[in-house]
């Protein structure tokens, strides 16, 4: 008998966690960002694996797409919140096009999320408080190089003396650090059931409003 092929393996993977919730399309609230919070608030009570991290999308100038993982900081009535250097692609990508799409997927409870929106700049002391809650390593290989670019020979001096200048200034933090907002133009939540049924909602906003639409799956 032949070995299973790869794509024969792979669908014959399981998908999602046994006990997954459900989404009551009636009951969702009017804003999409308190649904959201909700979500948020039982991914954590029920120990789902990295909750906040989140996939990012961006465009540069010309279109040309990219996506990376990274972490959630914050949510509040304004947006959704991440943090990076200005200098990186992303932050390259930002301004050039500040759009942006972002994805939360938790396995666990078989539920998707995803924001696409406008990008802003937010205050500087949200990005001097998340730079500075950094561990000190991190912190020091934050400013010691350029983010993506290729690992020179210089790389263990300019490593530590961005070390050496956290350690003689615990507060110092680069301007290119940003705290950057995604104010949703449009948010939709996946919930899977099982036999790989799915619910879609789908939140978007027009005229200052927030218009719902369930999807087909």
């Amino acid at each position: 008998m032949s070995e299973p092929s790869l794509r024969d393996r792979l669908r014959a993977l399981k998908v999602f966690g046994e006990d997954m919730p459900e989404l009551v399309p009636d009951a969702a609230p009017h804003d999409p960002l308190d649904l959201l919070r909700t979500w948020l608030e039982e991914a954590l009570a029920q120990g789902v694996a990295q909750p906040h991290a989140m996939t990012l999308a961006t465009s540069d100038a010309a279109g040309a797409p990219s996506a990376r993982t990274l972490l959630l900081k914050d949510l509040t009535p304004e947006g959704v919140w991440f943090a990076s250097l200005s200098s990186s692609p992303k932050g390259r990508d930002l301004e050039a096009n500040p759009r942006a799409a972002v994805v939360l997927y938790w396995r666990e409870q078989g539920r998707q999320i995803r924001v696409t929106g406008a990008i802003e700049k937010g205050p500087r002391d949200v990005a001097r408080a998340d730079f500075l809650q950094r561990h000190p390593k991190a912190r020091a290989t934050a400013i010691a190089g350029h983010q993506s670019e290729p690992i020179g020979d210089d790389h263990d001096e300019l490593q530590a003396d961005a070390q050496a200048r956290v350690d003689a200034d615990d507060r110092f933090v680069p301007e290119e650090w940003v705290a950057w907002i995604l104010r949703p133009q449009t948010v939709e939540f996946w919930q899977a059931a099982r036999h790989r049924e799915q619910t879609r909602l789908r939140y978007e906003k027009s005229g200052g409003d927030w218009q719902r639409d369930l999807l087909w799956p």
